[in-house]
């Protein structure tokens, strides 16, 4: 198992676990704009019951590998080493586990609760690179949203993991063949992304999960005009949803949010200790009894 030094306090509930699952709903390229415009109303109803911040902030370079590497590492690619989509690019981390990577969620989840059942099912391919396939129990990707969220579903239902991440890429795919400004092309990728979120959250409620899971639906980057990869607003600024019992309803944080906060937020949402190595930090104000810094 890989071996971590932790944070310690304020970063760590007392206690008990406050959800036994975390499931991530990840939508590449999904901007919040694009969420305002389109027809979203699975979305629009954990809103409404839930914590919303609409400018959380990318990391830089603003492309796929370095932001879901953020939210998997706890931190940026100046620290994770990953700073391109290409591998042979990476740096090399400033710290690693036992198992060669910088410290990651799914790492931390099998050392603090080495029976979980936790997976990563994703779209786009790369994602894989992002953790060791030996400390999921479910690792697999897929050549269509469509089969990529039968197969989270399925998932769900049959073995209710811990810890679950789940990357859709068609959104993403739409902005760079359209254009990630409202075209009528990128709005219905929106809009499907919104129609499978909602077969996810139907496969929550099946399983019995739904009074104790935390769901995070967030992107790794926004677009300008049909590419990403710069420093523009629209590039760096993106969505994220917290929902589950337990979370402030119809809530919009105002605490300053980046894309290395999700692990953190996985990590205090199950009850493990957070590593030293990470800049992550959990967005407190989202939850019951806490408030904005």
């Amino acid at each position: 198992m890989p071996s971590c030094t932790c944070k310690s306090g304020a970063n760590k509930p007392s206690g008990k676990k406050l959800f036994e699952h975390v499931v991530v709903i990840g939508i590449d390229g999904l901007t919040s704009e694009g969420l305002m415009q389109a027809n979203t109303p699975v979305m629009d109803d954990l809103i409404a019951h839930g914590a919303f911040k609409s400018d959380a902030r990318a990391v830089l370079p603003t492309v796929s590998a370095p932001n879901w590497g953020a939210m998997v590492h706890g931190a940026g690619p100046e620290a994770s080493g990953i700073i391109s989509n290409d591998r042979n690019k990476w740096m090399q981390p400033v710290d690693k586990s036992r198992m060669g990577m910088f410290p990651n969620i799914f790492n931390i989840v099998r050392e603090q609760l080495p029976e979980a059942e936790q997976g990563a099912i994703f779209h786009w391919g790369g994602f894989g690179n992002l953790l060791q396939e030996e400390v999921v129990n479910r690792y697999n990707t897929y050549n269509s949203p469509e089969e990529t969220t039968r197969q989270v579903c399925d998932y769900i239902t049959s073995k209710k993991p811990a810890f679950l991440f789940i990357q859709l890429d068609h959104v993403d795919g739409a902005g760079h063949g359209f254009g990630y400004r409202n075209t009528p092309e990128y709005l219905q990728a929106v809009a499907k992304a919104d129609t499978l979120t909602g077969q996810i959250m139907e496969s929550i409620r099946q399983a019995g999960m739904e009074n104790s899971t935390l769901v995070m639906v967030v992107s790794d980057h926004g677009g300008f005009n049909k590419g990403h990869g710069g420093e523009s607003p629209e590039e760096l600024t993106v969505p994220v949803i917290y929902f589950g019992k337990g979370v402030k309803q119809n809530y919009r944080i105002q605490q300053t949010v980046y894309m290395y906060d999700v692990a953190a937020n996985v990590a205090f949402a199950l009850n493990l200790k957070i590593p030293h190595q990470w800049t992550g930090r959990p967005t407190l104000p989202a939850f019951e009894g806490y408030s904005e810094p």
